[in-house]
């Protein structure tokens, strides 16, 4: 069983391998005839620290990939860079890893901020900026930045779904809105404000913080004294905990949305505590580990054999482990896809040819689909409740 992990679901279903995988050897920086050198920034370390589970997790399935034997023969090395959710340390770090180490391409870096502070740059130099950990929608803009594709749902379509139900089901609402001060939370403001439409008035506050605040409690408060129903929370888990707890313990009890990212039980739910966090809605396009939905679900099931050999001492409630595994074996099936053609051309060929895909993690009923002009690699999401326990989903598989 555990030979056939990595290509197990989907085995390559829809990414085109095409007469170009069949020719001679092709060689960009970073590839050889036994290595694929990527790079990567996470923050380790700051106030975004909770994400570092990512990098961790596409590090150690690199590594049960590599001791299968690798990618066609090639073993996958990704230098994990640590930029502290600094953009100016993203910058210093990416410079490297594309002009010291000549990684054939920068894989997952996360954050909105560090990947706005290089973007210029990798598309300047040509180098695939595949799959980054941030769903800001200008990542889908292959007219104007060919080598930059995201992983993730964008935060304006997630937000786009919040507004639907809430028009549906709470159409007399008074809404409040948290969100982070930076174009990661503009970008889900603004898809929030775009999907109410001529509803928008229904936003009665709207409060900011920087990543370098101590806490959210004081725009809690003012948020609550808004007089506002219904609340939306767009934070990185840090802020997130402290806001789902300060909700709760004012005595506030809005109808509570928390973005996708920020709602790992194991890294949000958890700290804010399970009690006070009870009634979240959120939109998931990935499955939850402690949902017992998944406790029989093949995918799932290869998930937990992971986990349990490569990440032994990691909670297995961080939602952030499920998302590094999803993204690192996309990251595979396109590398496999490349064939011997590992030049960046045909790295991007191929990352923006996948049709119909579904990883080991990934909601039933969500595709993933690219092309040469749709830089959106996932358009779907499903609401979720949180019952105290788990996620539970509701509804339908909804789109924008």
């Amino acid at each position: 069983m555990r030979s056939r992990i990595v290509w197990a679901v989907g085995l390559m279903v829809g990414l085109i391998c095409g007469p170009d995988a069949l020719a001679q050897k092709k060689y960009g920086p970073g590839a050889t005839d036994t290595e694929i050198k990527l790079g990567q920034t996470m923050p380790y370390s700051g106030p975004a620290s909770a994400y570092g589970a990512i990098g961790k997790a596409e590090l150690a399935y690199f590594q049960m990939v590599n001791e299968q034997g690798g990618v066609n023969g090639r073993k996958i090395n990704l230098i994990s860079l640590d930029d502290a959710y600094s953009p100016p340390r993203a910058v210093e770090q990416v410079r490297k890893l594309v002009e010291e180490d000549q990684v054939l391409a920068l894989f997952q870096t996360l954050g909105t901020p560090s990947n706005s502070a290089v973007h210029k740059y990798v598309n300047a130099r040509k180098v695939p900026h595949l799959f980054i950990a941030t769903g800001a929608t200008k990542w889908g803009d292959p007219a104007n930045f060919p080598w930059t594709i995201g992983f993730q749902p964008s935060y304006q379509i997630e937000a786009q779904i919040y507004a639907k139900y809430i028009l549906k089901n709470k159409p007399a609402g008074k809404i409040a809105v948290l969100y982070q001060n930076d174009d990661y939370g503009k970008d889900y403001l603004k898809g929030l404000k775009d999907g109410l439409g001529d509803k928008a008035g229904m936003i009665v506050a709207e409060a900011s913080y920087e990543v370098t605040d101590p806490t959210v409690d004081s725009q809690i408060v003012t948020l609550k004294s808004s007089g506002a129903d219904v609340m939306f929370t767009i934070a990185t888990p840090k802020f997130a905990a402290q806001a789902i707890r300060k909700v709760s313990d004012i005595g506030w009890q809005p109808l509570h949305f928390i973005n996708n990212v920020a709602s790992s039980i194991g890294a949000v739910l958890t700290p804010a505590g399970l009690d006070k966090s009870t009634g979240l809605i959120t939109a998931l396009y990935l499955k939850d580990p402690l949902d017992t939905l998944w406790a029989k679900d093949p995918g799932m099931q290869r998930w937990r054999e992971f986990m349990n050999k490569y990440m032994p001492e990691a909670n297995q409630a961080d939602f952030n482990y499920v998302y590094g595994y999803g993204a690192a074996q996309l990251m595979t099936l396109v590398l496999k896809a490349c064939g011997d053609d590992l030049t960046r051309e045909n790295l991007m060929k191929q990352a923006t040819s996948i049709k119909d895909l579904t990883l080991d993690v990934t909601l039933p009923g969500i595709k993933y689909n690219t092309g040469p002009n749709d830089y959106f690699l996932v358009e779907q999401l499903q609401l979720a409740r949180f019952d105290g326990k788990r996620w539970a989903l509701f509804g339908d598989v909804l789109a924008k």
